[in-house]
């Protein structure tokens, strides 16, 4: 069977019957888009993905990329593939027409992304990652910087990344050492070392524009003494063409676990002293511009995450029900008894639908964020655009955390029902298994991502974002309590819900008393139980749907995939989702332990 990447059925079934985007592009913004050509262009996407970029993944992360006396070589196979995507213009798919974009809905540039990402990441990253860079200069650039680098970003014709980790300040973006000296033109003279730069440098485009973090000579420390600066690989003349190189180069790249055929590198600025940067907006708020990257990069490494598990998940349900291995459970007794498809096997029943409930909740989750960004920019009312803009801001940590770290544990699964066959190189789940683990990493760890939670969202607002959310989930129990046959889950949901509410209470008090360094050390159990029951959410949203299309009279090809979404939900709160009660009884009695516990008393001595 052909590898699917995406359950397109799925996807359309969150898209246009859960999320009801159609109302999304009721608006003038998107009047050059209708259902029609949504699905024609998530069509087109999918054929693009699997016939082209696909086949780019086992040879790309075979091959990694190359280190060659300061230039870095990216797959062979990867040349023709960048040019099908710019040509396609795909990587623009999502930038507004003001920038040279295709101003797609929200949805329609992520269902795209979703088949790319899991078709062959590292290559659509080389092609896609610049827009962060456009949008920094779009928002805080001056007229000439923005005529200058935005449209050649946007085409894809020049790379675009972010300079933000040194080896000593990874997290503590504070304690970075890059300076900067004013000189007498305006422009600036950088010095200083960055690591971890992901496209830093690459064969697949003819300049590269680096957005850096440095401190101004002078500047006091910490993160509010940091500013931005734009450092492209080549000067650009006021023709427009290329002139002389600047002076910042690659010194090396990384070998990784996973992602082999992306170029993580290290990158010195101003080894010979002659490193030119531009400021980008005004002193000491560099901080404040490269923010703007942070919700977008979240998400993204969210969908990253959830398109390895997608993927993975529908290898694993297929070869399930290919591979020949055992007899029926009733037929043990039986060595005359044909052996059937391990699909048949119970144990491997309940590994798949536990695959395949939280595939189907992280996948609602996403396009549920990525509805409230577009009501939070676009909505009717100011109401409306406060209410989902918040929700937005205040849930990207979490979606990017739980679809990272749900998202690799589904790709280890999807290598257990391949038994030992999926531990070698033969069969993709393995690679996405590696790929995947990097989501939980970059843009943040997952501490970071509890700390943010915590320390920042939670207690916005006066807590009112936070309630909101409960309100969100509150209105999706109401309608199943209406619907024959879910009284029982939409009961088990609220219960959930309620004690989530309690424990917001106590972690909100604790974050602000003697107790807080407690508090910290149950913010990532927090943030996994606010995922945990928003998947319980989701997973009830999506039987209310199906229920009520069965009502209606469902027609006859689409009956096992209502019903399978019924089935999901019970599975998963059922019997997932009671287990978070006792995550929670855990926060709320805050054992102290890893606060108190003397460092020697780790051992390793």
């Amino acid at each position: 069977m052909a590898q699917q990447l995406v359950d397109r059925r799925d996807l359309d079934f969150v898209i246009w019957e859960q999320m009801q985007s159609e109302t999304l592009i009721d608006n003038d913004d998107y009047k050059e888009f209708n259902k029609k050509t949504c699905d024609m262009i998530i069509t087109e996407a999918r054929t693009l993905a699997i016939k082209e970029m696909l086949p780019t993944l086992a040879e790309g992360d075979k091959q990694g990329v190359r280190f060659e006396k300061g230039d870095v070589k990216v797959p062979d196979c990867f040349h023709d593939v960048h040019k099908l995507i710019l040509e396609g213009e795909w990587q623009s798919l999502a930038m507004s027409p003001e920038m040279g974009g295709q101003g797609a809905p929200g949805f329609v540039s992520a269902a795209c992304a979703e088949y790319f990402l899991s078709a062959s990441w590292a290559l659509y990253s080389y092609t896609s990652m610049g827009n962060g860079t456009a949008s920094l200069i779009d928002l805080y650039g001056t007229p000439e910087q923005k005529k200058t680098y935005i449209p050649n970003i946007v085409a894809g014709k020049w790379g675009g990344t972010m300079l933000l980790t040194e080896s000593q300040a990874g997290s503590d973006v504070g304690a970075l050492e890059t300076t900067a000296v004013k000189n007498g033109d305006g422009t600036y003279t950088l010095s200083g070392s960055k690591i971890f730069i992901t496209n830093g440098e690459h064969d697949l485009c003819e300049n590269i524009i680096h957005p850096v973090l440095a401190r101004i000579e002078g500047d006091p420390p910490g993160t509010k003494g940091i500013s931005i600066f734009i450092v492209p690989k080549y000067f650009v003349n006021d023709d427009g063409s290329l002139g002389d190189r600047n002076d910042i180069v690659c010194t090396g790249v990384e070998e990784k676990h996973g992602i082999h055929a992306s170029a993580t590198a290290s990158m010195a600025l101003g080894s010979k002293g002659k490193c030119v940067g531009y400021l980008l907006g005004t002193p000491k708020e560099g901080m404040k511009v490269m923010f703007n990257m942070i919700n977008g990069a979240r998400m993204g490494t969210g969908l990253q995450g959830l398109s390895y598990a997608s993927a993975a998940y529908l290898l694993a349900v297929n070869y399930a029900r290919e591979r020949v291995q055992g007899r029926n459970l009733e037929d043990f007794k039986d060595h005359s008894a044909l052996s059937v498809p391990i699909i048949k096997h119970p144990d491997v029943r309940r590994n798949l639908l536990w695959m395949k409930s939280y595939v189907n909740g992280m996948h609602s989750f996403f396009y549920y964020l990525t509805s409230c960004a577009t009501r939070g920019a676009l909505g009717k009312t100011e109401e409306e655009r406060e209410r989902f803009g918040d929700l937005f801001d205040m849930l990207t940590p979490s979606i990017k955390d739980y679809l990272a770290v749900r998202g690799h544990e589904v790709c280890i699964q999807a290598i257990q029902v391949y038994g030992g066959a999926g531990y070698c190189q033969d069969y993709p789940v393995e690679q996405y298994a590696r790929d995947c683990k990097i989501t939980s990493i970059y843009e943040g760890t997952s501490g970071i991502q509890a700390m943010d939670m915590l320390a920042r969202k939670l207690g916005r607002k006066e807590g009112r974002v936070f309630a909101s959310l409960l309100e969100e989930i509150g209105l999706t129990i109401a309608e199943a309590r209406k619907i024959e046959g879910l009284e029982e889950i939409a009961g088990q949901v609220e219960k959930v819900v309620n004690r989530l509410a309690e424990i917001s209470m106590i972690m909100g008090k604790r974050a602000m008393s003697l107790e807080f360094k407690t508090a910290f050390v149950h913010s990532l159990p927090f943030l996994n139980v606010i995922g945990d029951t928003i998947m319980g959410w989701m997973l009830l949203w999506r039987a209310n749907v199906a229920s009520q299309k069965l009502a209606n009279g469902a027609k006859k090809k689409d009956l096992s995939f209502y019903n399978g979404q019924v089935k999901t939900a019970q599975f998963y709160i059922q019997t997932i989702l009671p287990e978070v009660l006792g995550k929670m009884d855990a926060i709320a009695a805050g054992c102290p332990a890893a606060i108190e516990i003397d460092d020697d008393g780790f051992g390793g001595l």
